[in-house]
C-alpha cells in the first residue's frame, strides 16, 4: 500500500489534481489510489495541511476533466478499432454490445463507476467508445464526480475532526476503505461465475 501521507505532502494540490485526472480516464491510470487518496487527503485537511475548499475543488474538476478525456479518448478511436467486422483482438460485436450498455445503463453505471477502483478509469472510456450521448454522459459525469469528490473527501475530514488520534488507525481504515471499494466488483464476478456455472448445468 502506499504511504499516502508521505506521498500527498509531496506532490501537494497539483499532485493530487494530476492522479485524480488519470485514475479518472487515462489507461494507465487504473492502478492509482482514488478512494484512499480523497480520503487520506480530507484527513490531512483536517489537521490543517490543506484546505478543504481548495482540495474539493481541484478533485472535483480533476474527476470531470479525466472522464471527459476517457470519454473523446473512446469516442475517437472506438470506431477506428472496431471499423472491421473481426481483428485479431476485437470483434465489432462488442462495440454494438458496449453502446446498448450504455444507453440502457449508461447514467447509472457512470454514477456506480466512480466509487469502484479500476472500474472508474475504464467506464468514461466504454462510454465514449459505445457512442453515448455526451450530454448524458456530461451530465452524469458531473453528479458522480461531485458526489465522490465531496463525500469521500469529507468523511475523511470530519473523521479526522471528530475522533481524537485517528492518525494512529488511518493505515487500517484506509486498508478497510480499499476492501470495501473492490466488493462491488468481485460480486460481479461471483455473480458471472454462478451465471455461467448454471448455463452450463443447464
Amino acid at each position: 500500500m502506499f504511504d499516502l501521507v508521505t506521498l500527498i505532502k509531496a506532490v501537494g494540490y497539483l499532485g493530487i489534481f494530476g492522479i485524480v485526472f488519470a485514475e479518472s480516464g487515462l489507461l494507465i491510470g487504473f492502478f492509482l489510489p482514488g478512494d484512499s487518496l480523497l480520503f487520506t487527503a480530507g484527513f490531512l485537511a483536517s489537521g490543517g495541511y490543506l484546505d478543504i475548499n481548495i482540495l474539493i475543488a481541484l478533485i472535483f474538476v480533476g474527476a470531470v476533466l479525466g472522464d471527459n478525456t476517457g470519454y473523446a479518448f473512446g469516442h475517437k478511436m472506438g470506431p477506428r478499432v472496431f471499423k472491421s467486422e473481426e481483428s485479431v483482438f476485437f470483434h465489432k460485436k462488442h462495440l454494438t454490445q458496449a453502446e446498448n450498455f450504455f444507453k440502457k445503463h449508461g447514467g447509472k453505471t457512470l454514477i456506480l463507476a466512480r466509487f469502484i477502483p479500476a472500474i472508474r478509469t475504464f467506464a468514461p472510456i466504454l462510454a465514449g467508445v459505445g457512442q453515448m450521448s455526451y450530454r448524458i454522459f456530461f451530465l452524469y459525469n458531473v453528479v458522480g464526480a461531485a458526489l465522490w469528490s465531496i463525500g469521500v473527501t469529507l468523511a475523511g475530514f470530519y473523521l479526522g475532526r471528530l475522533i481524537p488520534d485517528v492518525d494512529h488507525y488511518l493505515l487500517p481504515i484506509v486498508g478497510g476503505i480499499v476492501f470495501v471499494s473492490i466488493l462491488p466488483g468481485l460480486w460481479q464476478v461471483i455473480k458471472i461465475r454462478r451465471s455461467k456455472r448454471r448455463s452450463s448445468e443447464g
